[in-house]
């Protein structure tokens, strides 16, 4: 069996786009007529440059090679141009290529991938989501109140979910890590407070930055949040300076969660060797996909660090996360994304049920794709899949933060 054609389909949610301004798919073909699907979850360049890269990579490292061989094809890709070193972009083509070879090889085998991983370690995955408006929020000012933030926790927890995420700590900007402003302090410590005051202990805290603050602003933002108790205080400085997060963690009572822009083993073992991070959140389509993962989640389980993979894509992602997931014993929770479209996409196949996923027992990834509906989407945007602002911390004037809302200015 080998891997012989390439086929990529950019599809943009409808609003209000939950998961990005696009998703990058990609299907595989063997010349035993095998088909399989990946995500690549890649920001760095526009999708027309992706596209561009992820042919590169299959042309160059994949095509003509048998789908078994993943662990040759990856030190093709990381070796790839003299490099044997990290690269978001040439992985992030390579990671949603390497989902698609073990949706493979489960159809060519009739077992589910993580039949393939060692087995099912977890009969049921613990979910969380992230808070979104409900129905009769207004989205602009939902990002900013604490109260509109409460109301959809208590909806969530309803559901069944048992932890839920929230990012209401100002701007991430392209100018790196800066001090916080005192008045996005005030309104993480009244989102912590609200939150935590209508879910009890029914739910986990579960607080979001993006990497947007300085060594000293991401502690002074720490210990403000603590009396109410987080599950895990997520990314809260720039991943370019991994040694930095083992100061955040001896000064910060709760748990620093990172990955979601951190690729391969390579990366992850800084944070591991440091004490930098107690949770692990890698996304699949960046960081390498699921066999380089698979690595990560053993050494991870040798330092006591649990893994929560990260969703902030299509459904494609989401399978493959949910496989891995299955198959370690150091699994804390998944993360997901309920919309009609996600759901469309994989034809309803794989759902949260109160609150958690029962991994699939159909062959490969378990969810079968409508590529009519994804084709009928195309994105026709500018943007990329998520940008940084330019605008520095605004120090005078409230800050303006629209969460996991993408801008209507593609």
């Amino acid at each position: 069996m080998k891997l012989v054609d390439l086929d990529i389909i950019v599809t943009a949610p409808p609003a209000p786009g939950w998961g990005g301004r696009y998703w990058i798919f990609v299907k595989v073909t063997t010349d035993t007529g095998i088909t399989g699907w990946g995500e690549c979850y890649a920001s760095t360049v526009g999708p027309d440059a992706m596209r561009a890269v992820i042919e590169d990579v299959f042309a160059r490292h994949m095509q003509g090679e048998n789908p078994e061989n993943i662990e040759k094809m990856f030190r093709r890709v990381y070796s790839s141009g003299f490099t044997q070193r990290p690269d978001l972009t040439v992985m992030g083509a390579f990671s949603g290529l390497e989902i698609a070879c073990w949706d493979i090889l489960g159809k060519d085998r009739g077992r589910p991938v993580w039949a393939l991983l060692g087995g099912k370690m977890n009969d049921r995955l613990r979910a969380y989501t992230y808070l979104y408006p409900l129905p009769h929020h207004e989205h602009g000012p939902f990002w900013v109140s604490p109260e509109m933030a409460a109301e959809s926790a208590i909806d969530a927890v309803n559901r069944g979910y048992t932890a839920v995420k929230f990012d209401p700590a100002g701007p991430y900007t392209m100018r790196g890590g800066h001090m916080p402003a005192m008045s996005d302090i005030t309104r993480s410590v009244a989102f912590c407070r609200a939150i935590r005051e209508a879910v009890g202990d029914r739910a986990d805290l579960l607080f979001g930055t993006h990497g947007q603050f300085s060594t000293a602003g991401a502690i002074r933002l720490g210990q403000a949040l603590e009396p109410y108790s987080p599950l895990w205080y997520e990314e809260p400085i720039p991943p370019d300076n991994l040694l930095e997060f083992q100061q955040v963690a001896q000064a910060v009572r709760i748990p620093l969660a990172t990955g979601e822009r951190m690729t391969t083993k390579a990366e992850f073992a800084t944070l591991l060797r440091t004490g930098g991070a107690e949770i692990l959140q890698p996304a699949l389509g960046r960081a390498g996909g699921i066999w380089e993962m698979k690595k990560v989640a053993a050494m991870a389980e040798a330092f006591n660090v649990q893994m929560a993979p990260h969703l902030y894509a299509g459904p494609v992602e989401w399978a493959a996360n949910i496989h891995l997931a299955a198959s370690i014993p150091n699994l804390l929770m998944i993360e997901t994304i309920e919309t009609p479209f996600h759901d469309s996409l994989i034809k309803g196949m794989i759902r949260v049920e109160n609150g958690h996923v029962i991994p699939p027992e159909t062959p490969g990834l378990g969810i079968e794709i409508d590529e009519d509906l994804a084709r009928a989407h195309p994105f026709t945007g500018t943007g990329l899949h998520l940008q940084m602002q330019e605008d520095p911390c605004d120090y005078q004037n409230e800050n303006h933060f629209e969460g996991g809302a993408p801008a209507d200015k593609q």
